[in-house]
């Protein structure tokens, strides 16, 4: 007589009932990084014009020029004001590209520039998810400010 190997119907089901109490709980967890990838992005934007600022700020030092003479970087010229990129020379400086609120096919979204006066430059991917610069002054540096809030 042969002894018959494998598993039963009430052991699959079991397998199949475990397994779906498990993915009840662990899926909510890693369903949505899209918050989390949009934070990501707004922090390195900040990033990048910190970065921007910084190195226009220590070419036009290491040119001995005075505050508000544009620097050129890598081939291209930045507008300074009190030492740092103004408003318009740190989306040159920074490279950030801003325009409609554009869904490209790999799903990313374009930065939309919300705000910009000769002072400061909002870009946001939502309402509460942007980064501000706002430009130096006589006697301060310029600010870079992050809200993440709405990501």
């Amino acid at each position: 007589m042969k002894k018959q190997a494998g598993f039963t119907l009430i052991e699959l089901i079991m397998v199949i009932v475990i397994l779906g109490v498990l993915s009840a709980f662990a899926l909510p967890r890693f369903a949505d990084f899209g918050g989390d990838a949009r934070t990501a992005s707004v922090n390195a934007l900040a990033g990048a014009l910190r970065s921007a600022a910084n190195i226009a700020h220590a070419q036009q030092l290491a040119n001995g020029s005075t505050a508000n003479t544009a620097v050129t970087l890598e081939g291209t010229s930045i507008d300074m004001l009190n030492g740092y990129p103004s408003v318009t020379g740190i989306k040159v400086a920074a490279q950030v590209s801003s325009g409609t609120q554009t869904q490209f096919d790999d799903g990313e979204v374009d930065y939309v520039e919300a705000v910009s006066t000769t002072v400061s430059v909002t870009y946001s991917l939502r309402a509460s998810c942007q980064v501000v610069y706002t430009a130096a002054t006589t006697s301060a540096s310029p600010v870079v400010a992050v809200t993440t809030s709405g990501c």
